[in-house]
Parts: C-alpha cells; structure tokens; sequence
C-alpha cells in the first residue's frame, strides 16, 4: 500500500522519532516504496512546516534542541589543520559534550553553517574518515582555517574545561 504524500510525510515524522540515530535518505526511501528524491521533497516541505529535522553526514535527525543541548552550550572559534580534526572532536565528547555544527563567515555568502552533530568518538571517528575520503572543499578553506562550532556539554565547568584543553592543544582561537 502507498501512502500519499501528507500521509507519507507524517509516517515519516513518526519514524524519525522512533529512531536512536540519524537515518539515510535511501534508508527512507526503501522503508516508504519511493525514490530518494521525493524523500529530499518530503523532508523539504516538513522543514517549510517548521518541523526540526537536521540532514547530518549520516541522514536525517528529528532534532528536539531541548534534548540535544545537554544543559549549555558556546560557540568557539578554532583554526587547525585537517589532521587536528579529530583531536579536536575527541576533546569535545570526551567530556560528554557535543559539536553541533560547522560554521563560518563568509565575505560574500554571510554565515555558512553544516550541522554535524557530533556526540561520541564513534560519531567523530566517522566524520573524519568521511572527511578524508571526500574530494570536496571543507568550510575552514574557505576562511584560512579559521571557522565556529556550536558546542553542548552538560554543565559550564565542562564548557571550561573542553575550551581549556582546546587551548592547550593550539586548537581554539577565541
């Protein structure tokens, strides 16, 4: 049986919720009997309705900021090489925080921001092979390696001390 589009699009909000992870597109396409491309379409429509659902690296993610944000969060500058990347995500999850985004500013385009979220080393360990293999230009080449994440951790001490040991390793800029 297929569903209609607004029928789809429900049952689509429905599964995001119930998933522990983000989910690819073909992954929504193969549960729902459509092409990927009327995936990206649906996802598109429910993001004009102002339902939160972030495209990551590794799909889709029905994102409740309430849930995601674990107590505070800062934006920091850093500048690092390709090679610090994952040095860099490490610090952050190993003391239970999360890199939410990637940003920067751009002299042309205004703010350009990718979410990430980024939670645990696996998560990390997975981005940075993704970033390797990829033949894309990165954000931070757009700005001499100078570029902002959105940081989460369950408490300012933890803020503090992530921030510190970016610090200590030549990572953070601020």
């Amino acid at each position: 049986m297929t569903l209609d589009g607004n029928a789809r699009r429900t049952a689509i909000i429905v599964y995001l919720e119930r998933q522990s992870g983000p989910v690819s597109g073909t992954e929504l396409a193969r549960q729902f009997g459509v092409s990927r491309q009327i995936i990206v379409q649906d996802i598109a429509l429910l993001r004009a309705e102002n339902r939160n659902i972030l495209s990551t690296n590794k799909g889709y993610i029905l994102f409740h900021p309430q849930e995601k944000q674990k107590g505070c969060t800062a934006v920091i500058t850093v500048n690092h090489t390709e090679e610090q990347a994952l040095e860099e995500m490490l610090s952050i999850v190993d003391y239970g925080g999360s890199m939410l985004d990637v940003f920067i500013d751009h002299d042309l385009y205004g703010q350009v921001r990718a979410n990430l979220v980024v939670n645990d080393a696996d998560d990390a360990t997975e981005f940075c092979h993704k970033l390797s293999q990829s033949n894309t230009k990165h954000l931070k080449e757009l700005t001499e390696g100078s570029h902002y994440h959105t940081i989460s951790a369950p408490s300012e001490k933890v803020l503090d001390l992530i921030r510190k040991e970016l610090q200590e390793k030549g990572i953070l800029a601020d």
